[in-house]
């Protein structure tokens, strides 16, 4: 009952208003874990530094995360997530919006003391397979002083929305609809993100 009403709540959400934040969506204990998890292979030296765009066009002068795509044997805490919950999201906003999310691709990011990601979209020029981006938080405790709050600047709104990075905490927004940026923050800041994809 629980997880059918933040279900819902989710996708009422992000039909009305083409963005959705729920509180809660992970147990403390299901976060830790795959905090320790994200920590340990950034540790490993597995992390890489993020950039925008494809091929001989990448950049990466506007943003400053390390990436870790997601693979089964690499990372099988986040996989399971992919497979159980995340999958649970996929299936209800399919039911409620008809927007075709065939896929999750993913990855943990890791942001140092002061890193950003400057105001973009989350889809590529001439790609529009990424139709809903997600952004879980695995932060621990995370004060108002620590920053690093995701910025949204949904069509038509009078005002952007702030998200802070605490853990247990997802967001939802379409990928070519919603702007947003990451601020920096005081402390590293981890989450799991990624894009729920309609075939090619």
């Amino acid at each position: 009952m629980h997880e059918t009403r933040l279900l819902q709540e989710i996708t009422t959400q992000l039909a009305e208003r083409d963005w959705a934040v729920q509180e809660g969506f992970l147990e403390h204990l299901h976060v830790r874990r795959l905090r320790a998890e994200a920590d340990s292979l950034r540790t490993a030296g597995r992390f890489r530094a993020g950039g925008i765009g494809q091929g001989a066009e990448q950049r990466i002068d506007i943003r400053g995360d390390q990436l870790l795509w997601l693979e089964p044997d690499l990372a099988p805490l986040a996989w399971q997530l992919l497979r159980s919950e995340l999958e649970t999201l996929r299936l209800a906003v399919n039911a409620a919006t008809f927007l075709g999310l065939h896929e999750f691709e993913g990855h943990y990011a890791a942001y140092p003391p002061g890193a950003f990601y400057a105001r973009h979209l989350d889809r590529f020029r001439e790609d529009n397979q990424r139709v809903v981006s997600v952004v879980l938080y695995l932060n621990d405790a995370w004060p108002a002083a620590d920053g690093g709050e995701l910025k949204l600047y949904p069509e038509g709104a009078r005002e952007t929305v702030a998200v802070a990075p605490r853990g247990g905490t997802l967001v939802c927004f379409l990928s070519e609809r919603v702007p947003h940026e990451v601020l920096p923050a005081r402390r590293l800041r981890l989450s799991l993100a990624g894009w729920f994809r309609r075939r090619a």
